[in-house]
């Protein structure tokens, strides 16, 4: 099972925009993989009509998406089809034909022994050193919020670029959280307008700090 910290594994495959090597697709950036059941499923129908719609925003944040699905290429051209009849959204972004199932398995988006492929939904966040920063499992009945991998994504590049960490229920904007490993006189430092030490291990800065 591939865990946090781990590096996501290269792969190569057919998807709805050609043939691609996923470490030649990632080339520096962040990326989200995420994968469906099954084509032809409602959840999944009105989950990637949804990301379509947030495409802009993980744009905005330079982090491209790429979806999977155990059917084949085909069947991928159709589905998005009603993709984009029932939600108003055609998915702009690939989506990987993974009929094999050798990204599931590689992935562990599903075990060897699976009698079927339901057990494939899951969201991996991978940054632009390839290393897997977040990895989330759903149930096949629970569409996906991606409101919640927005506001993941952006604490992650927040703590990879200002070594700050995001509280409880955090959004873009509000105050966040100095990591123990910054000093307090290097958060002075850094953050002179706003630093606020509540206990020598909960530390505090404001978010427009961080906006130059």
């Amino acid at each position: 099972m591939i865990q946090i910290n781990d590096l996501a594994p290269n792969f190569t495959a057919d998807t709805s925009h050609g043939p691609i090597n996923f470490y030649e697709f990632i080339n520096g950036h962040w990326t989200v993989l995420f994968s469906h059941p099954k084509n032809f499923t409602p959840v999944c129908t009105t989950e990637l009509g949804t990301l379509q719609k947030l495409l802009p925003e993980f744009k905005k944040r330079r982090v491209q998406v790429i979806g999977l699905s155990v059917d084949n290429l085909d069947n991928h051209d159709q589905w998005l089809n009603d993709i984009q009849e029932t939600q108003g959204e055609l998915p702009e972004y690939p989506l990987i034909a993974d009929n094999n199932r050798q990204v599931s398995l590689l992935y562990g988006m599903v075990r060897d022994n699976a009698p079927d492929t339901m057990t494939v939904r899951t969201v991996f966040v991978i940054g632009p050193d390839k290393k897997v920063k977040l990895r989330l499992d759903y149930p096949a009945s629970a569409g996906r919020n991606f409101d919640e991998i927005l506001r993941v994504l952006d604490s992650l590049q927040i703590t990879a670029e200002h070594q700050l960490a995001t509280p409880a229920n955090w959004k873009l904007g509000e105050d966040l959280i100095v990591t123990a490993s910054v000093s307090d006189e290097q958060a002075q430092q850094r953050f002179p307008k706003s630093f606020h030490k509540i206990k020598p291990y909960l530390r505090t800065v404001a978010y427009s700090e961080l906006i130059k």
